[in-house]
């Protein structure tokens, strides 16, 4: 009895210990499942484009349209431009130098300063060709006595006869018409110098060149010469300016002594400057004489300056096959230096009655060129064929019609069908 009564209690414990560990089991598996319910129902909501929660919250907000501003694509001409490099130099640039050699005595000129025509510039010293020029004189002068008391004193002229003297009247009549033919190129100098000859000749012949002859021979015409010589010597002692200009590079200094062909300083007139283009060989035909010209400087960004086709080279540089373009520009207020880089624009080809867009307005995706386009107020892509254009507009062969709506701003990144608001400027 005892045995039994011992083993029912031990099944008895058993027992409560399997149920309680049932219970527990059971208590377990149904907190795992609630909360893997919950996990779900979280899911749900962090994800609102799956299909249940698109069903329970629904998108109703449309994409704002986005703004742009558009223009008329509309038929117009076409200006076509030529660029080239170029480069301004001064029409007149010239490099003073001394004609005779002695000391520096004045020096009136200082770097950048302005001068007129025929100013003196610079004086040297004078009195050795001052007193060259006395003693010049001097020896014309006893030369001139010497011969006036020989002719004094000499046998009487003869007188000509009718004959002579009308055969002389022929030869100067020939000799003056030969020298004013001369002056108007209608015959050559050896015509002009036969002239010449018969008619001294002649003189000297019938005696009518006697004074003249007595004074070469006593040696006065040489005294003259030698006088306008040493006149000549002085003058060149003062220099002057031979046109207005600006005066740069001075080399020497006062009190400097100098020899004769000694350079002084280099004078630039800057109110005649020109500027020399490089046009390709292939684009010199479409450049005429007379052409206006727009020249832009690289030391003055956004500043055009107006210019007139002056000359076309006839030579081509066949180093680069370019031909030389000059072109005239007023410098009023000496803004452009000799030397400044420039780049030209010639209008060469004016192209009328193209369908033109605006070239803000072309975009190039693919390699391919396209523009934007309003209808119903959508941007609609549209592939274009292109023909000429300019830095401003491109001409449409194809893909968009006079009148619509192209788009020029805020079209970058938009996307075929976009909803878009015109928001032009009023």
């Amino acid at each position: 009895m005892g045995k039994q009564a011992t083993k029912r209690k031990t099944e008895n414990i058993f027992g409560f210990f399997y149920r309680l560990l049932f219970i527990l089991l059971l208590l377990f598996i149904t907190l795992s499942f609630s909360s893997c319910q919950k996990k779900e129902a979280l899911d749900q909501k962090a994800s609102p484009s799956s299909p249940d929660s698109s069903s329970a919250f629904p998108m109703t907000q449309e994409e704002a349209p986005i703004p742009v501003k558009v223009v008329k694509a509309s038929r117009g001409e076409l200006l076509l431009r030529l660029s080239a490099p170029a480069e301004a130099v001064a029409e007149r640039q010239i490099v003073l130098k001394t004609e005779v050699a002695g000391i520096i005595k004045k020096l009136y000129v200082r770097e950048g300063r302005h001068v007129n025509a025929n100013e003196l510039l610079v004086e040297i010293e004078d009195t050795p060709y001052r007193l060259q020029l006395e003693q010049r004189e001097a020896s014309r002068l006893r030369t001139l006595s010497e011969l006036f008391l020989e002719q004094r004193f000499s046998e009487p002229a003869r007188h000509l006869s009718p004959e002579i003297e009308e055969k002389i009247r022929a030869a100067r009549n020939n000799y003056e018409k030969a020298a004013s033919l001369l002056g108007q190129g209608a015959i050559p100098l050896e015509q002009y110098e036969k002239a010449k000859r018969e008619y001294e000749f002649l003189l000297l012949e019938t005696g009518e060149m006697r004074q003249e002859v007595m004074a070469a021979a006593k040696g006065l015409t040489q005294a003259e010469i030698d006088v306008q010589m040493a006149k000549l010597q002085l003058e060149k002692t003062k220099i002057r300016a031979p046109f207005a200009g600006v005066v740069t590079d001075i080399r020497v200094s006062p009190q400097e002594n100098v020899e004769t062909g000694r350079e002084l300083f280099t004078l630039v007139d800057m109110r005649s400057l020109k500027v020399i283009a490089r046009v390709l060989e292939s684009e010199i035909g479409r450049i005429k004489v007379g052409q206006e010209v727009e020249v832009k400087f690289v030391a003055y960004p956004g500043q055009i300056f107006s210019g007139v086709v002056e000359a076309i080279s006839p030579l081509i540089i066949p180093e680069d096959k370019t031909c030389q373009v000059h072109i005239s520009v007023p410098n009023p207020k000496e803004e452009i230096k000799p030397g400044m880089h420039a780049e030209v624009e010639i209008a060469a080809i004016v192209l009328k009655d193209r369908l033109l867009v605006p070239q803000n307005a072309v975009l190039v995706r693919g390699g391919r060129k396209l523009v934007f386009v309003v209808e119903d107020g959508l941007a609609k892509w549209r592939y274009i064929e292109a023909g000429a254009e300019n830095e401003s507009f491109v001409e449409v062969l194809d893909g968009v019609k006079e009148g619509e709506l192209v788009i020029v701003e805020g079209h970058l990144t938009l996307a075929h069908d976009a909803r878009v608001k015109i928001e032009n400027d009023r």
